[in-house]
């Protein structure tokens, strides 16, 4: 194990660790088609080129990927060549074309990419899906350019496998400070509420997302993985589009964020990941989520702008909600 500093909260995992938690990692199906029942909340170890096509047809509320971006990248023991982007193009329908079957007829399918790979994406989904909309968000993150503008936003794009599909809009609206307080006739707020820091309103969300932080040393969701997704992140994706006891399906899982998340908002989820070392840390960090339900900037069913800080009451400090 790394030495960290003493207030470095980066997960990891000791050698007796690894012995326990392989116990619980399934390897790649051997059976032409698995049941849901065997791989409901389950980190598998594998491909997923392969181990899509052993996952059973129509059980998924929702799909939510986060593929290797096309740039060179190494994750731990295997590594992603940039490419052009049409031969990009080619290795993202490889897998996107075997993501239709799995899914329930009201499913969302969210695709993660950057500036790069963006098109290719956006591409390969027309194909296969209805695209409804493409998020942006703020990565705010690394040191800056002195040649080029920082590169601090990545995509999300959002589609279904029909226009008849789950969305849950009340789940996601996030807190904003109310500059024009308005009040009715009796002197009431009108769709504001004052509490201990201030007034606020619960907002509708856009697809432009500015409150987003990603992982870092001091927070207790960091691990080593290189593109690590937030917590807040997902927490958003899966209150929106997959209904509570519902399945989400992620196939390029990494430390498996979307399976964390799910298990504290009460949904299923099957996870996809090709390192062993990363599906290690998954496992630690679902252990942790048994005692831990917390989500770093959501706070009471609403979503928290960035860096601000939630008195929950009078006696309490601030939430920190980065």
């Amino acid at each position: 194990m790394k030495q960290r500093a003493v207030r470095n909260r980066t997960i990891s995992i000791t050698p007796q660790e690894q012995a326990k938690f392989d116990k619980h990692i399934l390897p790649t199906p051997d059976a032409a088609q698995v049941r849901m029942n065997n791989i409901r909340d389950k980190i598998i170890c594998g491909d997923a080129f392969e181990v899509l096509d052993k996952l059973p047809a129509g059980g998924f509320d929702l799909v939510f990927a986060d593929p290797p971006y096309n740039i060179d990248k190494k994750f731990n023991s295997s590594r992603f060549t940039k490419r052009p982007l049409e031969e990009y193009e080619q290795w993202l329908e490889q897998w996107i074309s075997k993501i239709p079957r799995l899914c329930k007829k009201n499913a969302s399918i969210y695709i993660c990419g950057d500036w790069r790979s963006s098109t290719a994406v956006h591409r390969v989904c027309e194909k296969y899906f209805r695209v409804q909309n493409r998020i942006t968000f703020e990565r705010e993150k690394g040191r800056g350019s002195t040649a080029n503008w920082k590169n601090c936003s990545e995509d999300i794009w959002f589609c279904t496998i029909s226009n008849d599909y789950y969305f849950d809009v009340n789940s996601v609206k996030i807190n904003r400070p109310v500059i024009a307080p308005y009040t009715d006739s009796a002197g009431k707020p009108k769709d504001w509420r004052q509490t201990h820091s201030g007034r606020f309103r619960a907002t509708y969300p856009s697809n432009i997302w500015t409150d987003i932080t990603m992982p870092f040393w001091s927070m207790p969701e960091n691990t080593d993985h290189p593109t690590q997704k937030p917590e807040k992140l997902l927490a958003k994706i899966i209150l929106a589009c997959c209904p509570h006891g519902g399945i989400v399906l992620d196939p390029f899982a990494g430390v498996a964020t979307t399976a964390v998340v799910a298990k504290k908002l009460d949904r299923h989820f099957t996870c996809i990941e090709l390192d062993r070392q990363y599906c290690r840390l998954a496992m630690k960090r679902l252990e942790l989520a048994e005692d831990d339900k917390s989500i770093q900037g959501y706070v009471n069913g609403v979503f928290q702008q960035r860096n601000s800080r939630i008195k929950t009451s009078l006696q309490t400090p601030g939430i920190d909600c980065r």
